[in-house]
């Protein structure tokens, strides 16, 4: 029998305070107390198993059915949370008595079988857009991202790999972290779930405070170190952040196999389904394993296990949330049926300069079928390659490739964050033998490229309409020589307004505006996140216009709006 972790179940009643969670128990064989949650809040009701086992997580299974006051019905996956111990998290945005049994695959478990109870939920009454408009979902255009409720939402994303680890510690580093990144704007996190990039299994640099992630040999899973990931998960919800929880990088696949690594995913549903979160099944979902003499077909098998491993993912996700890849080009090309993903995210490249960023972009948003598009991976400012990329790296892919694949989203990398780099305790090599760069983490925090980004976010969402923005690089080009490279980029909304990125300044002619029409024009600086004074832009008969940017030396952004009466 496998015991609970010394101070395991105390501390997870502080980790519960935590995490704002409403908790019920339910005594062996008895009915569970009602639980009453806000809407898009977290009810947790525990479960008691009757039985004594030597090996629970893999013995058996357990669900929790919940019927909604509209008679719908979300069949929840529970947790094991070690010893007898199993719980289910739930969520809902629909107000009233919700109704649950649960249901254990051993039907002779009456602790855990056939238990009934209700969650009581009540409407949110906070502040925080993501718990006030609900979970990211794809927009009804198939190319944006929006809130439950049909909010708008941009993603602005900030790469922590590695922050479920305890070189980011617990509290102080980890909210620290949180504020600086709320402060600016930002609304995403993406965030490993225990299998780690850059390190083989069981690297003393992947555990937490409760060890790592599984048992020796993938035994099972071991539930104190989830405990403590999950106040971590909580908290970046309590401050309005979305995790989008990648579940492993790609190598860990063959280290598990196929069905360990669904245990895995199931665990993570069941752990964090019902907060709004994100799901990213892998990071470079295709990349070989280490050390591997037949790299092709390792990515190639890895491709057709990963799309499974997906499908079963939502197959055992009630809630819904969104599912991608991270992968090493792009996510429909990391899978064998592009259905089992809701958007497509890019690796774009760090070595990969603006205009090329761009043509990726706008591939993806030309490709079918129809999803939005966005790089999860771009160009870390900091990171220490031959040379080392700036702020400006950083700024231009988010704009080249931002614009040129619809204005869904992006999200940022600074090194020193991704991997957790200690002032005193640098991240160290890869298995590769590649050393990023030491630069610690709460120096990289305060790096120019993440307040760039942020106000970035805050102009896009200024433009009227915003949410429809599409790539039209035929409406934009140089006014002073035709040939002249790296082009500039346009996106443009229905209604007419243009969003104009140079990534170096030059005077430019635009087309296909309103024939004879009086424009509003204002000019961006993307590095000091100021905008000039707008200013009339008369559009000539033909339906042309040109417009020249302040005097600088850096890349410039232009918008357009239809004047107002």
């Amino acid at each position: 029998m496998r015991h609970e972790p010394r101070g395991h179940a105390a501390n997870r009643a502080v980790w519960t305070m935590l995490a704002g969670m409403a908790v019920a128990g339910v005594p062996s064989g008895a009915a569970a107390d009602p639980v009453r949650v806000e809407a898009g809040k977290v009810a947790e009701v525990a479960f008691t198993s009757a039985k004594d086992r030597a090996d629970p997580f893999n013995e058996i299974t357990l669900d929790v059915v919940f019927t909604a006051p509209d008679g719908a019905t979300l069949r929840v996956p529970a947790f094991w949370d070690g010893g007898k111990s199993w719980r289910v998290r739930f969520s809902s945005r629909q107000a009233g008595e919700h109704r649950f049994v649960s249901a254990c695959s051993d039907a002779g478990d009456a602790g855990l079988n056939g238990v009934a109870g209700v969650v009581e939920v009540v409407p949110y009454t906070g502040d925080i857009p993501l718990l006030r408009h609900g979970a990211p979902r794809v927009a009804d255009d198939k190319r944006h991202f929006a809130h439950a409720d049909g909010s708008p939402f941009f993603w602005l994303g900030d790469t922590w790999w590695m922050g479920l680890t305890d070189r980011l510690a617990w509290p102080a580093d980890f909210q620290a972290l949180a504020a600086d990144r709320v402060a600016k704007g930002f609304n995403v996190v993406q965030i490993v779930a225990g299998l780690y990039p850059d390190m083989p299994a069981f690297d003393p640099r992947g555990r937490n405070e409760a060890g790592f992630p599984w048992e020796p040999e993938y035994a099972r899973i071991n539930p104190a170190y989830f405990d403590a990931a999950d106040r971590r998960i909580a908290y970046l919800v309590d401050q309005g952040l979305t995790p989008c929880v990648v579940g492993a990088w790609g190598y860990h696949l063959p280290w598990l196999g196929e069905a360990k690594m669904k245990a895995h995913w199931r665990n993570l549903v069941a752990r964090w389904g019902a907060y709004p979160v994100v799901w990213c099944a892998a990071g470079e979902t295709t990349m070989p394993f280490y050390l591997s003499k037949s790299p092709k077909e390792d990515a190639e098998r890895q491709k057709r296990e990963w799309t499974e491993i997906m499908a079963y993912l939502r197959s055992v996700d009630p809630f819904h949330r969104l599912v991608t890849c991270h992968p090493s080009r792009t996510a429909r090309q990391s899978v064998t049926d592009p259905s089992v993903l809701d958007f497509d995210m890019h690796q774009s490249g760090h070595g990969t300069p603006a205009e090329q960023q761009a043509a990726l972009g706008f591939e993806g948003w030309k490709t079918a079928p129809t999803m939005p598009v966005l790089s999860g991976e771009s160009r870390y400012e900091a990171l220490e390659i031959n040379p080392t990329l700036t702020d400006a790296d950083a700024r231009k892919a988010f704009w080249a490739h931002t614009i040129a694949s619809g204005c869904a989203g992006h999200t940022y990398g600074a090194n020193g964050i991704w991997q957790v780099n200690g002032r005193d305790k640098p991240y160290g090599n890869s298995p590769g033998g590649n050393n990023w760069g030491t630069t610690p983490w709460d120096v990289a925090m305060k790096l120019p490229g993440s307040a760039q980004l942020a106000a970035a976010r805050r102009l896009i969402e200024s433009i009227p309409g915003w949410n429809h923005l599409e790539p039209h690089p035929e409406l934009v080009a140089w006014a002073d020589a035709a040939t002249r490279a790296p082009a500039p980029l346009c996106a443009s909304t229905p209604a007419g307004a243009r969003l104009v990125y140079l990534i170096s300044p030059g005077p430019i002619a635009l087309s296909g505006l309103p024939a004879g029409a009086t424009l509003k024009a204002a000019w961006f600086d993307p590095v000091s996140g100021n905008s000039n004074t707008p200013v009339d832009l008369t559009v000539s008969p033909d339906g042309r216009a040109t417009a020249s940017p302040p005097d600088g030396d850096h890349d410039c952004v232009l918008v357009v709006t239809p004047k107002t009466p």
